[in-house]
């Protein structure tokens, strides 16, 4: 026993936790977007779309907090993804 030593106390992340996704929601976003990363040989500057599909998946099934797209990187995609998803409904 150091009587000098400081006792380590943990700390919660910034963002908060990034629960895993036990159910399955959004294992169709994640499986696009690993295939593309494979098929563009792991550049994933070319699977943007992708990653912004699945990060949208997690945020409306409360598997992460929702954060604007500017923050997460992905403010040139935000028009032209909800556009896209407007078609599809």
């Amino acid at each position: 026993m150091t009587f000098s030593q400081k006792t380590f106390t943990p700390t919660p992340p910034d963002k908060g936790s990034f629960p895993l996704d036990h159910e399955g929601q959004c294992k169709k976003a994640m499986v696009k977007y690993m295939i593309c990363l494979k098929t563009n040989e792991n550049n994933n500057s070319l699977c943007r779309e992708e990653a912004m599909a699945y990060l949208d998946c997690r945020m409306s099934n409360h598997l992460m907090a929702k954060e604007e797209w500017s923050k997460l990187g992905f403010g040139d995609l935000e028009t032209k993804h909800f556009q896209k998803n407007r078609r599809e409904v």
